[in-house]
């Protein structure tokens, strides 16, 4: 008769993964852990295969309990409390680097659209708007989602390659809507992780008059 199997060594569901995602989202709102450390603790919780690989990113967190976390007193860490930022700042190649932690960050109406855009997005929100301003032939757009959202509303007949993209836990859809691929090229790369990615056309001409 083979030995039970403790409680540490249990598989775990994605449902499980999103949970213990969702505690630490708590705890870097309390200032228990900074935005790095959530990071760190959110790709090992996504990466987590056991309950016990689970629980270690808990373990020290007061306060913050899932099912079966080890026994005893919680260790405090001190942490800085995170700060919300939202910036934007050049890349070496003439790009753009927008980075939105724990705030959102929009672009809208006509602005200067690089080649090349690194969106980086940490419990935040990026909207950004192409329809009504100068883009190039080809945009290459770098995403760094965790546990965050990117809004992307592209112009008239834009094309989207997502190829290059990873989904972990979280989604990316595309609602482009009647487009023949004669515009644009939105070239999507990079990871979205516990967060989501959703691609749309332009606003309908009635809801834009009726907005303005």
């Amino acid at each position: 008769m083979s030995d039970p199997i403790s409680a540490r060594d249990l598989r775990v569901s994605d449902d499980e993964r999103r949970h213990v995602v969702g505690l630490l989202e708590r705890a870097t709102g309390r200032g228990l852990i900074d935005l790095d450390e959530f990071t760190s603790r959110v790709d090992t919780a996504l990466a987590a295969r056991t309950r016990g690989d689970l629980n270690a990113v808990l373990v020290d967190l007061p306060g913050l309990v899932h099912p079966d976390r080890p026994a005893g007193p919680p260790v405090v860490r001190p942490s800085a409390a995170p700060q919300r930022r939202a910036t934007r700042a050049p890349l070496p190649d003439g790009g753009d680097l927008l980075t939105a932690q724990l705030g959102s960050i929009n672009r809208r109406g006509s602005w200067q659209v690089p080649e090349h855009l690194r969106i980086q997005v940490a419990m935040g929100s990026a909207e950004l708007d192409f329809t009504e301003t100068d883009v190039p032939p080809i945009v290459q757009i770098d995403l760094d989602v965790i546990a965050g959202s990117v809004e992307l509303r592209l112009p008239e007949h834009a094309r989207v390659d997502r190829a290059g993209i990873s989904v972990t836990l979280g989604s990316i859809e595309e609602k482009l809507r009647g487009s023949d691929g004669s515009g644009p090229v939105f070239v999507l790369r990079g990871a979205v992780r516990a967060g989501s990615v959703e691609v749309r056309g332009p606003k309908r001409r009635w809801l834009r008059r009726h907005q303005r």
